[in-house]
């Protein structure tokens, strides 16, 4: 398949400065669909890195769009209602006619998430086993009427949810995370979708992946590889990293060395830049989020697809 790009709104950095309105990030979904960019996505948090509620945002981005694929990146499933969340996101791909892609998290241990946890009233220790049963609750609901589910988490009878997505089965979904939950379930599903840490990391895990589905009797295209890059553009290199490790530690209160040392990023020269991601490319990822770091989002979203999108191999 030919390699997507899509682009992350800023969704976070606006809380962070102070400016919530929604304005910019419609406008910077319009302008990255006319730019030639395949899909738009929103992160998820609720209290942890506060920002906008994505499937709500991404409601509004549907309205003010036409073509590029809607994603979260990623959604946390287990703080949510199994039914509520199969209904809000049926609604969004009918509204939508197609276009969500429902990346999909497990969460982080870390002491702002555990708090999360705690305040949606959601036992952290938990969530792996919610986030497992909400995925299958959810395609069930898309597919069928008069569901009726026992689980360890969840159990209801009878259940029908209204209207059933845009696409039959429902939208895909794509599993985020680098550690042993995020590659058996990867495996089972339509996309690994990790953050990093590097490119050698992802070439080294995306077949084993592959292999599993293959296993399975999956088609050997059934999970599509993609990543999460982070980039800080700059024509001079050290500046471009002063900006990325700021970026990081305002966004995840610790060092950018540490957040580096788990996330996929670059800074520096858009040189630089282009045969970084099509290192990506050619290890088999063949859909790329970008996020931005700091600076002008709308300006970046036309950098990037006036010089790199074309100097990119994508067959």
């Amino acid at each position: 398949m030919p390699v997507e790009l899509g682009v992350l709104l800023p969704t976070r950095a606006l809380i962070m400065s102070g400016r919530p309105a929604t304005g910019v990030m419609l406008t910077m979904a319009e302008r990255a669909e006319a730019a030639g960019f395949d899909s738009v996505w929103v992160g998820d948090s609720l209290t942890a890195r506060p920002r906008h509620e994505p499937l709500t945002l991404l409601a509004a981005v549907a309205g003010r769009t036409k073509r590029v694929k809607l994603g979260t990146g990623v959604l946390l499933p287990a703080l949510r209602n199994p039914v509520v969340l199969a209904h809000v996101v049926g609604t969004l791909d009918r509204l939508s006619e197609g276009r969500v892609i429902l990346g999909v998290g497990i969460a982080a241990d870390n002491p702002s998430i555990r708090s999360e946890f705690r305040a949606a009233g959601v036992p952290f220790e938990k969530r792996v086993g919610r986030f497992l049963e909400m995925l299958e609750i959810c395609r069930a609901l898309w597919t069928r009427d008069k569901v009726s589910y026992a689980g360890k988490h969840f159990a209801f009878e009878d259940a029908t949810v209204e209207p059933k997505p845009h696409r039959a089965g429902g939208p895909p979904i794509w599993i985020g995370g680098s550690g042993p939950t995020a590659f058996r379930e990867a495996a089972r599903f339509d996309a690994w979708f990790p953050t990093g840490p590097n490119v050698e990391f992802f070439a080294e895990h995306f077949p084993k992946i592959q292999a599993a589905a293959r296993a399975a009797g999956r088609a050997p295209d059934a999970v599509v590889g993609a990543a999460y890059l982070t980039l800080a553009l700059d024509d001079n290199a050290a500046a471009g990293e002063r900006r990325l490790d700021e970026y990081l530690e305002s966004y995840y209160n610790a060092p950018g060395k540490t957040i580096r040392a788990r996330q996929a990023t670059y800074a520096g020269p858009v040189d630089g830049c282009v045969a970084w991601i099509q290192r990506w490319i050619d290890a088999g990822a063949r859909h790329l989020a970008l996020r931005f770091a700091g600076g002008d989002h709308l300006a970046q979203v036309d950098e990037v697809a006036k010089k790199i999108l074309p100097r990119l191999n994508r067959k």
